[in-house]
């Protein structure tokens, strides 16, 4: 009986030792999977960096689940758009200094998307889609050093949008869709990469050309940044490009001279090399852009030729309209119009008033005024007073 007793008892608990076991193996995995991907997420801290690592991991935004008080963010390799999200994310990140969100999906560099990252030194946008840059993308990055844009689809860039980096010492620009970059002259920098793009070495070059020569800052591959137009010149370096325009040359040299203590002078001169670039370049090369708002100008020769068109007819119509408007026309008297005086003679009379019946016709007397002459109509022939009547009484 104590056998049977015995054996059950130690059936029962190594059952439960198996179950026990079971559940053992499985925490351990659950616990290494934890740990395992913890070790991937883990941020890195020094007595001044925070540093986070959150490559290739498929995010298409910023995650919020990082330590806040992270200043090195590297989001490299995921699917990861700027969009109002982003924005907000961004914000609990405020101590960053460095951002890297190169080789995403980002179109579009929206006006503030970076506006809380006060201490931001280096952003990263490099390898993405971007082919607009909003006037306020970069506002409140005024401690931002380096600016990584190479490997975009950017193919016009107003240098406007550098405005709030007062603390930027390196652009980088290269492998983008840039012809023209009209550069101001007050913008002040240590290194740029113009490399990869296709430059226009047209009139609209002179500006960034007198600024690359004028400036001490250095231009990375400048054996590689040629120009892409015109053909003659494409082995030649956009910085000692020969450009020689007659139309643009002296607006160009006269204006970059000034520019320095007038920065309103710059503007004049992007807008009137501009307009005469475009004029060259449709003479010299297909893939140049069109003359802008020639619209507009043949819309004001319309105008100016109709109105004067308008002037002439009117100058020349006036006096036939004046003479048809005051003249009229003499006619001749109709004979029934001796009966008409008779019935204006009677109306008038009948103005008159009654003679009573106690006036004294005898000793009265009626008083006519002639109103009307009546003159006898004229037979048709005119008098001549050359013509003897004495004569015409002996022929008769």
């Amino acid at each position: 009986m104590h056998r049977k007793m015995h054996k059950h008892t130690y059936a029962v608990w190594r059952n439960n030792n198996k179950v026990l076991n079971m559940k053992l193996f499985w925490l351990l995995i659950w616990t290494g999977a934890v740990f395992s991907n913890q070790a991937t997420t883990v941020c890195i801290t020094t007595s001044q960096t925070v540093t986070c690592t959150e490559s290739a991991r498929n995010y298409s935004s910023i995650p919020l689940n990082i330590s806040q008080n992270v200043t090195h963010l590297n989001l490299t390799n995921n699917r990861i758009t700027l969009n109002n999200q982003t924005q907000k994310a961004l914000q609990i990140y405020s101590n960053l200094t460095e951002l890297y969100l190169n080789d995403n999906i980002i179109t579009v560099l929206f006006n503030n998307v970076f506006c809380n990252l006060l201490n931001l030194r280096i952003l990263d946008v490099s390898h993405n889609n971007i082919s607009t840059i909003l006037p306020g993308a970069f506002t409140g990055l005024n401690q931002l050093s380096k600016l990584n844009l190479q490997h975009n689809k950017i193919s016009e860039l107003d240098s406007d949008v550098f405005t709030p980096l007062r603390s930027m010492t390196v652009l980088n620009l290269q492998d983008n869709l840039l012809k023209y970059f009209d550069i101001k002259a007050s913008f002040k920098m240590t290194t740029i990469a113009l490399a990869g793009n296709p430059w226009n070495c047209s009139c609209r070059m002179l500006i960034l050309q007198k600024w690359l020569n004028v400036s001490n800052v250095t231009v990375e591959n400048e054996n590689e940044t040629l120009c892409a137009y015109p053909e003659a010149w494409k082995k030649s370096s956009i910085k000692t490009a020969p450009i020689q325009t007659a139309g643009c040359q002296l607006t160009a040299t006269t204006t970059l001279s000034t520019s320095s203590t007038n920065p309103k002078s710059m503007v004049i001169l992007t807008s009137s090399l501009n307009s005469t670039s475009k004029v060259t370049n449709n003479a010299t090369h297909s893939d140049s852009p069109p003359l802008g708002k020639s619209w507009a100008f043949l819309v004001g020769v319309l105008i100016f030729v109709l109105t004067t068109t308008v002037l002439i007819f009117t100058a020349v119509k006036c006096p036939t309209w004046y003479r048809y408007l005051i003249s009229y026309n003499h006619r001749r008297l109709e004979e029934d119009e001796p009966d008409m005086f008779e019935e204006e003679f009677a109306a008038d009379i009948s103005h008159f008033p009654p003679i009573s019946n106690d006036y004294n016709q005898e000793n009265s007397t009626v008083i006519f005024k002639q109103i009307h002459t009546f003159v006898p109509e004229e037979d048709g022939f005119i008098e001549d007073k050359y013509i003897d009547t004495n004569e015409l009484v002996e022929e008769s």
